[in-house]
């Protein structure tokens, strides 16, 4: 059987506990992602890090640190990168320096990052700035769906040169609805025509470099009844076929309300996991559930469930997903906080930040 794991889950705490250690080792565990309860100081998150990667050394951690109010790690040596909409104002005055600094942002982010043993942060925000949606906001780079190609660009070019993959989101454009899909189901009334001339741009435009894509809890009514990310006409044919897309797809976290409504009716977490797989996802989060249901019953819940409807056909292991999975993992070894605070690249970088 292939050895296909597609889920990402969380920890309660800032060190792991025994069923922690458990759930991770589980072969359908893909991914540890991190949130600002996990975090006490740099030593206590390296050594976190240290510690899942002892369990399985295959496994993402992952974090959204994506600067802004979106910064899980905000203390002991840090940078506080701007909210991307910064550079998106900066490009009105200078778009070469724009880019510049978007590049240093993201070799900032990922390095600091990768110092204390994270493998992939969920950026960039490649929706568009309509002034509609108080959830994206400031997280967006620009209205102009060529300037947050070309920004998400440099600051994806910053990651990679900090060894860092990079993940698109929220595809095909959450910018649009007003909606906070966190908490409600939102909706698009929008042709597909419209939404591919525009908020759907960046995504043909960075084909060749987007390692992952983070599908949208949004409706999209002229194109499907179904939320983006549970959509395989969004998936398989547009982002994929159309657009040409060729890395992982990564659903947006299975407990925002906006993934919990399929077909109308309130899914559970294993049969929304199931649905998001089935129409294109390689990996599905289970986002804070270590913490909101009791000792973390949820989980243990979806990795009963996902092995069962693996065992009873719903959902087929996939090896091209797996691959996919793995291709996200840095590919070579990061500096130490001490090195990096001496490196010239690094201080460079520092200088150029907004």
């Amino acid at each position: 059987m292939i050895e296909h794991a597609p889920l990402i889950l969380d920890v309660a705490g800032t060190e792991l506990t025994k069923i922690d250690r458990k759930r991770i080792s589980n072969p359908l565990t893909g991914g540890v992602i991190l949130f600002g309860r996990n975090w006490m100081d740099r030593a206590q998150l390296t050594q976190l890090c240290a510690d899942i990667k002892a369990v399985r050394d295959d496994v993402i951690v992952c974090v959204d640190h994506e600067g802004g109010r979106v910064q899980r790690f905000r203390t002991d040596g840090f940078t506080h990168v701007a909210p991307m909409r910064a550079f998106g104002e900066l490009w009105m005055n200078d778009a070469m320096a724009a880019t510049n600094a978007a590049t240093a942002a993201g070799f900032v982010l990922g390095s600091e990052l990768r110092a204390c043993g994270v493998d992939l942060t969920f950026t960039p925000v490649l929706d568009l700035d309509w002034g509609r949606s108080a959830v994206i906001g400031d997280r967006s780079f620009h209205r102009d769906p060529r300037v947050v190609a070309l920004l998400a660009k440099s600051v994806m070019h910053g990651l990679l040169r900090a060894g860092m993959a990079n993940c698109g989101k929220h595809f095909p454009g959450h910018g649009f609805a007003e909606a906070d899909s966190h908490t409600h189901m939102p909706v698009d009334d929008r042709t597909l025509k419209a939404i591919l001339a525009d908020d759907a741009a960046p995504y043909r435009w960075l084909n060749t470099s987007l390692s992952s894509v983070m599908p949208a809890h949004v409706v999209y009514t002229k194109v499907d009844a179904l939320p983006a990310g549970f959509s395989r006409k969004w998936l398989e044919d547009i982002l994929r076929g159309e657009l040409g897309f060729q890395g992982a797809v990564i659903s947006d976290d299975l407990t925002m309300e906006g993934a919990r409504l399929i077909g109308g009716r309130k899914a559970g977490f294993s049969e929304a996991a199931v649905a998001a797989l089935n129409a294109g996802c390689d990996l599905v989060p289970l986002c804070n559930q270590s913490v909101r249901s009791k000792d973390g019953q949820a989980i243990d819940e979806l990795l009963d469930g996902l092995t069962h409807a693996r065992d009873r056909g719903e959902w087929q292991p996939s090896d091209l997903s797996e691959q996919r999975r793995l291709a996200l993992l840095p590919r070579a070894g990061a500096m130490t906080w001490d090195d990096l605070m001496s490196d010239s690249d690094y201080m460079h970088a520092l200088d150029m930040l907004p």
